[in-house]
């Protein structure tokens, strides 16, 4: 059996067996986890171990991670910062802000990986435009080079952990004020603009082997009818071709309202796929999950088998050993430190 083309969730903190039965389907790929299932640390292991030992290859097991307000396991990880707190320290000390990207990139990774999560949906590519209610403090910066610069450490950081990295979301959500968890998003403005500005992080990371791309469900229409994560055109003639990216393309939660008006879940999922996603994600709607696994019939070819293969994550140390270990203990030093600090410069204006 190998992995299919779709990410759903679970009902709680254990499997069940309508749990089990829709993860043997031939076409789910993966688990993404949220708060809800997390109890400990203990029960969370027992949970990945069980998810893993399913099928082979096993199945991918990912959560948002990001830091700052998207961060779903609290207790028993470090505390991390939102990543705007990160581009104001880049304003007076780049090394400094650069440093601290990447230990909080190392840091997240190394903690996940540790309890059998394979990879986190970051880092947050998107500019920094001051209007985004659902982007807002996710975003490094507003000026391109910076957010360009500091995500490729976040990156490099999870790349020595042992972790993939997605970068979302493409070409760049940063400037809408809509929520697409729950309204239709679109961005007037022309190619030439978001390709000068929104583009170039990505461009950056893609240079560097950045993993996988999550599109955003945003209307670009001045570009395409459909949102980036529908589009050919975004996907195929820009991100593959004009972009040279080679991993996978993940899609964003098809159970968000920006993606609803595009008809059923199984439809929106086949215009994902058709539209060149490798993996698409359905998320928090088990009426949705068994629509699609019932009415959904794709089967990716090896290559975009190969690129979700690239995703399964290489833990260097155990949850026993993590708080033992002399690289782990300087990182969250630093970053916690970094932390309490933002903190102290907050409250004092």
């Amino acid at each position: 059996m190998s992995l299919g083309s779709v990410m759903i969730d679970i009902e709680g903190t254990r499997l069940t067996e309508v749990d089990r039965e829709r993860l043997m389907t031939p076409l789910v790929a993966g688990v993404i986890l949220f708060s809800r299932h997390f109890e400990s640390v203990e029960q969370l292991q027992k949970l990945t171990q069980e998810i893993h030992s399913l099928r082979h290859p096993r199945l991918l097991i990912a959560v948002d991670h990001e830091g700052g307000r998207v961060q779903r396991f609290k207790e028993g990880f470090s505390r991390l910062p939102a990543m705007r707190l990160i581009g104001h320290l880049y304003d007076t000390s780049p090394e400094k802000a650069k440093e601290v990207a990447s230990n909080v990139g190392w840091l997240m990774a190394t903690e996940l990986l540790a309890v059998g999560v394979d990879f986190s949906f970051a880092p947050v590519v998107d500019l920094d435009f001051g209007g985004s209610r659902v982007i807002g403090d996710r975003a490094f910066h507003s000026n391109p080079q910076v957010v360009a610069d500091l995500t490729w450490h976040l990156m490099n950081g999870m790349h020595k952990a042992g972790m993939a990295s997605v970068a979302k979301h493409f070409p760049g959500h940063g400037y809408i004020e809509a929520d697409t968890h729950y309204e239709i998003a679109v961005d007037e403005r022309g190619f030439n603009e978001i390709a000068q500005h929104d583009l170039q992080p990505f461009l950056r990371l893609i240079e560097n082997q950045v993993e996988a791309v999550m599109p955003a469900h945003v209307i670009y229409p001045k570009v395409d009818a459909l949102p980036a994560g529908f589009s050919k055109h975004w996907l195929q003639d820009v991100l593959r071709k004009q972009c040279h990216f080679e991993g996978a393309i993940i899609s964003d939660d098809l159970s968000m309202k920006a993606a609803e008006v595009f008809g059923t879940p199984a439809k929106r999922v086949t215009m994902a796929l058709e539209a060149g996603c490798d993996l698409v994600l359905v998320c928090n709607d088990s009426m949705a999950a068994d629509d699609v696994l019932a009415n959904v019939h794709w089967e990716g070819d090896a290559l975009s088998h190969a690129r979700l293969i690239r995703l399964h994550g290489k833990p260097h140390l155990s949850y026993v050993q993590l708080h033992k270990d002399p690289t782990w203990q300087s990182k969250s030093y630093a970053v916690n430190h970094f932390v309490n600090e933002s903190n102290q410069q907050a409250l004092l204006g």
